[in-house]
């Protein structure tokens, strides 16, 4: 009866043993793909940035174009779209400026 307990927690040790390493190793493996993909996302943040920024910058330009057409044309409105242009504006520049600081 001894032998068989004996035989039984060998057994049983060496199927926990099995069981945490495979653990180990499929943690060490998504532990790499992580890591893998961080560094993809990385590669693409500055080039987002920039995007953005250059968006922003053309949307201020488009928008001071409307608000000088505004202000000539005698609108009484143009102090509301120069603030809502400027807010766009000011949005977009921040977005890129603190995704590249939120990832880098």
């Amino acid at each position: 009866m001894r032998k068989n307990n004996q035989s039984f927690f060998s057994k049983g040790m060496a199927t926990v043993a099995m069981f945490l390493l495979g653990i180990y190793n499929s943690l060490a493996q998504s532990s790499a793909g992580i890591d893998q993909a961080t560094s993809e996302v990385s590669s693409y943040i500055d080039p987002v940035a920039n995007l953005i920024i250059a968006i922003g910058a053309v949307v201020g330009l488009i928008g001071g174009v409307r608000v000088y057409i505004k202000w000539q044309s005698g609108d009484q409105d143009t102090q509301k779209a120069i603030m809502g242009w400027f807010g766009a504006c000011l949005f977009l520049i921040l977005v890129g400026v603190v995704i590249r600081a939120f990832f880098s």
